[in-house]
Order: structure tokens, then sequence, then C-alpha cells
């Protein structure tokens, strides 16, 4: 299959890009990780692929509304559709 026709399916059957889902997947794990341990912001972002800290925290607050920190410490994530 090529890429634009898994694009094109993916996006039928889900009802969102493929890069917009897996972003929103990688925030609700980083999400869990962050209210369940005291793992550092930076070994999340590494464990979820991004190549430093501060990219994986300016995509977590596109994608969650809030800072990495502020997630942390308890606060209400603006939108989450997992």
């Amino acid at each position: 299959m090529s890429r634009s026709a898994f694009a094109a399916r993916f996006h039928q059957q889900v009802g969102e890009p493929a890069r917009q889902y897996l972003a929103r997947w990688r925030m609700h794990v980083a999400l869990t990780w962050l209210r369940e341990g005291d793992r550092a912001i930076a070994d999340i972002a590494e464990q979820l692929g991004y190549q430093s800290e501060a990219a994986f925290s300016r995509a977590f607050k596109r994608v969650l509304g809030i800072t990495p920190g502020a997630a942390r410490q308890g606060e209400a994530v603006v939108a989450l559709d997992a």
C-alpha cells in the first residue's frame, strides 16, 4: 500500500490524520507518565522519540494546552480526545 493510500484510508477510518493521531497518543502516554511517577520530563521526551525536552514541551502544550510541568502538578488538560 502506498503512503498516500495509507494516509487516506487511516483518515477515513479514524477521522483524523495519522500524524495528528500519533501526536495525541504520545501526549496521552506522556500525561500518564507525568501523573503516575517521578520520571524527568527529559526522559519522557526521549522515550517518546523527541530530540529535545524543548521540542517535547512545545508539542505537549500544543496538543494538551498546558505545559508538562503543569500537568505533573495536576492542572486540568484543555483537550484530550482519547
